[in-house]
């Protein structure tokens, strides 16, 4: 259990984004967590996480401040009414819709940007562009539990041109941002055990520690790419699952 939380804090720390779509069925299958409270339990570790993440890749200078609270603080509006909506909709539409989302996110991120989109190291995304994307992505964590780095990231290299590891790192601040009003949302109506929480999370935090130093050792491309097919493969079996249980 511990081992697989440690492997989630890796996950966020190299590439911005997963840790939840690997907590979630950790909590679930290996703790015997009903997924309400896995959901929430996800929220919190991967929360602290990204909050730890983010040390290395800001020491390295590979957080744009400006943008990741912008988009965080426009996450967080979202991930809180996402959070109160869930008890109202069916958890297998969730998934599915959650699955559908990833496999496009991947699908992008592995295609890359268009070439009159060059990167742009060292500007910062619009802030209107920045609150619209926040709002939206915030209410896909606070409806699923997911942690929106998956989303995140492509929308800072594709529409935000920042490099890839420099995204990876503003998403960190996002992603906390976010999580924290997510859980905000869902402690409404669910209870949690914050003994295993907190074992979880502990895990977790040193993983991403370590993720957050071999980030900026890896190559853009390969990471980019290497991100998407990890999105996709994971969104692919989400999605035949939840059809497949529908059926």
């Amino acid at each position: 259990m511990l081992v697989a939380a440690v492997i989630v804090g890796l996950t966020l720390g190299v590439l911005g984004g997963g840790g939840s779509i690997l907590t979630v069925p950790v909590l679930v299958y290996l703790a015997g967590q009903e997924p309400k409270q896995a959901i929430a339990i996800s929220l919190f570790v991967v929360g602290i996480t990204s909050a730890v993440g983010v040390v290395p890749h800001a020491r390295a200078g590979r957080v744009r401040w400006r943008t990741g609270l912008v988009f965080g603080a426009a996450g967080m509006a979202g991930a809180y009414g996402g959070g109160r909506l869930a008890d109202l909709i069916p958890a297998t539409w969730l998934l599915v819709a959650f699955a559908v989302m990833m496999v496009a996110s991947a699908m992008a991120m592995i295609r890359g940007r268009r070439q009159s989109a060059p990167a742009k190291p060292h500007g910062e995304t619009p802030v209107v562009r920045v609150v619209a994307e926040g709002l939206v992505v915030g209410v896909v964590t606070g409806l699923v539990g997911a942690g929106g780095g998956f989303l995140v990231v492509p929308a800072l290299v594709l529409l935000g041109g920042l490099p890839m590891a420099v995204a990876i790192g503003t998403s960190l601040v996002v992603i906390a941002m976010k999580s924290f009003a997510g859980l905000a949302g869902y402690l409404a109506t669910t209870h949690v055990d914050w003994t295993l929480t907190l074992m979880v999370a502990g895990a977790a935090v040193v993983g991403s520690l370590v993720g957050g130093k071999l980030a900026g050792r890896v190559p853009e491309t390969l990471l980019r790419k290497g991100f998407g097919w990890f999105v996709l493969l994971i969104g692919g079996f989400v999605l035949v699952r939840e059809l497949s249980a529908t059926i």
